[in-house]
């Protein structure tokens, strides 16, 4: 049977400091920020994808903080050098380490609007924890987010999943035969490989608790009531196409606050990192300005006028 680790009882007074965020429970993970020179204009919460880590952020973080952005991420349970690296921590861990997260930045930034950002598995994240108020948080971005639920999955794939699961949870898979692309940074995927902080290995109850993250967030589309950002790559081969806009389908057809939609005809799962990432990063800069009330100018104009484009007509 599949095991969930849960995050322990809370017995600790969360903080964090420049090294690492110190959760309710006494766990330490690993943090990574991005400030600017300057008081931020805006603070982003960056929340790193499956078997990734806090380093994910390192190049879009850098450059949001020359405008102005102050980011931060850490490593989730399980992941990077955080604890019980390679276990799967639930749901409600995950959702309630961001919670706990985000009420410190508020804390920190009385003054700021905060924006939450999940790459992939963090997009799921990020979904999943919204389901319920969070009125720190000004809007979220969505960078590919993992929506392969089950129900969009074909019959002989659950059930196998099911069987290993349910037989050999603690089974690692390593995933060097399934071919995938996930960038068109060929350089950025070898260094990706070399790092040891990146796991290469997966237990299967890890994948099956991604997917029950993925079916949670597949099924939140109508619950979403915030302000949105949501990316995405025409050439994804990680989460099809058809789990994608089958929850945007039902995303957009729900009245309420702003929510855009940009696709990269060029755009590969690890838009943040491919060879065209600095066109999502301004796009990113453009619509938190957008929000915040700041028309963006010159070079941030145009990437606001890109960012339209891609909304409107995801072909154009």
């Amino acid at each position: 049977m599949p095991v969930i680790h849960t995050s322990g009882p809370k017995v600790n007074e969360p903080f964090f400091n420049s090294r690492f965020y110190r959760t309710e429970d006494g766990a330490t993970l690993p943090l990574r920020q991005w400030l600017p020179d300057s008081t931020p204009k805006a603070v982003l919460v960056a929340l790193h994808g499956f078997n990734d880590y806090s380093a994910f952020f390192d190049r879009p973080g850098t450059y949001l903080k020359t405008q102005g952005v102050a980011s931060y991420a850490y490593d989730q349970r399980g992941f990077g050098a955080a604890p019980k690296r390679g276990l799967w921590a639930g749901i409600s861990s995950y959702n309630e380490d961001l919670r706990g997260f985000v009420h410190l930045i508020r804390q920190h930034y009385p003054h700021q609007p905060i924006y939450l950002l999940g790459e992939s598995m963090g997009g799921a994240i990020v979904i999943t924890a919204m389901r319920e108020a969070m009125p720190e948080v000004e809007g979220i971005i969505l960078v590919a987010p993992a929506l392969w639920a089950r129900k969009t999955m074909p019959w002989y794939q659950t059930s196998l999943l099911w069987t290993l699961a349910h037989t050999v949870p603690w089974l690692t898979l390593t995933g060097q035969s399934v071919g995938v692309k996930a960038s068109d940074n060929i350089d950025m995927l070898r260094e990706l490989g070399r790092d040891p902080l990146v796991i290469k290995k997966t237990r299967v109850e890890a994948i099956n608790g991604l997917t029950d993250l993925m079916d949670a967030a597949y099924d939140s589309a109508n619950n979403l009531d915030v302000k949105a950002l949501i990316l995405y790559g025409e050439n994804d081969e990680l989460i099809p196409k058809k789990a994608t806009y089958d929850f945007l389908e039902r995303f957009l057809s729900k009245s309420g606050p702003n929510k855009t939609v940009a696709f990269y005809r060029e755009g590969y799962h690890m838009l943040l990192r491919d060879l065209q990432a600095v066109i999502a990063w301004k796009d990113i800069e453009a619509w938190i300005k957008l929000q915040n009330n700041v028309l963006p100018s010159g070079a941030d104009h145009r990437a606001h006028e890109v960012l339209q484009r891609k909304s409107k007509n995801k072909d154009s």
